[in-house]
């Protein structure tokens, strides 16, 4: 297992990552608004703005890129793990690897919380520091958490 810096031409698999575990996991956990905002809000813009930036990294096992996470300053974003690859590590690892960077410069780690990720992130310290609802389409609301994990 080994956990590199996405570069320019990973976009497209930095995207399939995000979109086909939002579009998997997600609608399991939120209504059809909100899978759709998280959807958008993981644009292509975004994904290739952080890439750019050098704050994408890919989680490579046996030669296949299973997992990407998005460090912004102190702040874990768009971790995300393919739906076929959960349950093997690789999530943890992607956490270590990020926090441990983080850490090389900050004293606490930020994080936004969806439904699928929180529980593993309060096993992991965090404590929430703030409730957010997002009116979507369809009516629909987006719940989730900042939170928090000083160290």
């Amino acid at each position: 297992m080994n956990i590199v810096l996405a570069k320019t031409d990973d976009f497209e698999t930095v995207k399939t990552i995000t979109q086909t575990t939002i579009r998997t996991v997600y609608p399991h956990y939120y209504p059809a608004g909100a899978v759709d905002f998280f959807c958008e809000h993981h644009s292509d813009e975004s994904i290739k703005k952080d890439i750019e930036e050098g704050n994408v990294y890919l989680l490579i096992d046996d030669g296949k890129t299973t997992g990407t996470v998005t460090i912004n300053g102190n702040e874990i974003n768009r971790l995300f793990v393919l739906p076929s690859e959960q349950h093997k590590g690789y999530g943890r690892a992607l956490m270590d690897f990020a926090e441990a960077k983080i850490l090389e410069h900050f004293d606490d780690i930020l994080l936004s919380a969806s439904f699928p990720a929180k529980h593993i992130y309060l096993k992991r310290g965090y404590k929430e520091t703030e409730y957010h609802v997002i009116d979507t389409a369809n009516g629909d609301h987006l719940c989730f958490d900042y939170m928090k994990n000083k160290v």
